[in-house]
């Protein structure tokens, strides 16, 4: 991956490193040619599903997850996920850990960064609808102890403790495997939990891995 520039918001709520996209979508090539950092308000979403639980059927005999499940680090989720209109299927995710760095490994991240912490969350993403999802990239976000968001949003990775992987091209195949890790940070309360919220079903209850 190529590394671009950093951008931070006045307020340090939210960062973001440009990377261009290995054969990703429109949206990645566009943070490397301008990243910005950008904050939303969560009064601004879309009224929830007021049940989303009940169009999603349980994870048994390997239908997908249901929203807001909770799940132990080690566990497996089965979602559907959807990186462009063309690349879209069902994968099975499997965070095998949280880990947390220390304040130097932020360095790269300029002075901006100081005193923030990162936090390594590593997974096993399993393609198990079979179709072409090559080259494709997952992220999920670090929840904060007691379940609150970090509020710092990072695109890009750590080499060698964190180091953020696309799928491979061989990624078309049910079965087919990859390991890759999603960076986050915060000051002062620790990151405890992932979540995926992708897709509408999931934005509002999230799927959470916990230690």
């Amino acid at each position: 991956m190529h590394k671009g520039r950093i951008a931070f918001a006045a307020a340090l709520v939210t960062m973001a490193l440009g990377l261009s996209a290995c054969n990703g979508d429109d949206e990645g090539a566009a943070a490397q040619d301008s990243p910005a950092a950008s904050t939303s308000d969560p009064a601004e979403d879309p009224d929830p599903d007021p049940d989303p639980a009940s169009s999603e059927p349980s994870a048994e005999g390997g239908d997908t997850t249901a929203p807001g499940t909770e799940l132990k680090v080690g566990d497996r989720a089965v979602v559907p996920f959807e990186y462009t209109s063309e690349k879209k299927g069902t994968i099975a995710v499997t965070v095998t850990a949280i880990e947390k760095g220390a304040e130097a490994d932020m360095a790269a991240f300029g002075e901006k960064a100081a005193g923030m912490t990162p936090y390594f969350i590593k997974m096993k993403v399993e393609n198990v609808g079979g179709t072409d999802l090559s080259y494709a990239s997952l992220k999920l976000n670090g929840v904060l102890d007691g379940g609150g968001a970090t509020g710092v949003v990072l695109i890009g990775d750590i080499p060698g403790k964190c180091d953020n992987e696309t799928a491979p091209a061989e990624f078309t195949t049910k079965d087919a495997s990859y390991e890759t890790c999603s960076l986050s940070a915060t000051k002062g309360t620790a990151v405890t939990s992932a979540s995926f919220d992708e897709g509408d079903a999931y934005s509002d209850s999230p799927v959470t891995w916990s230690n």
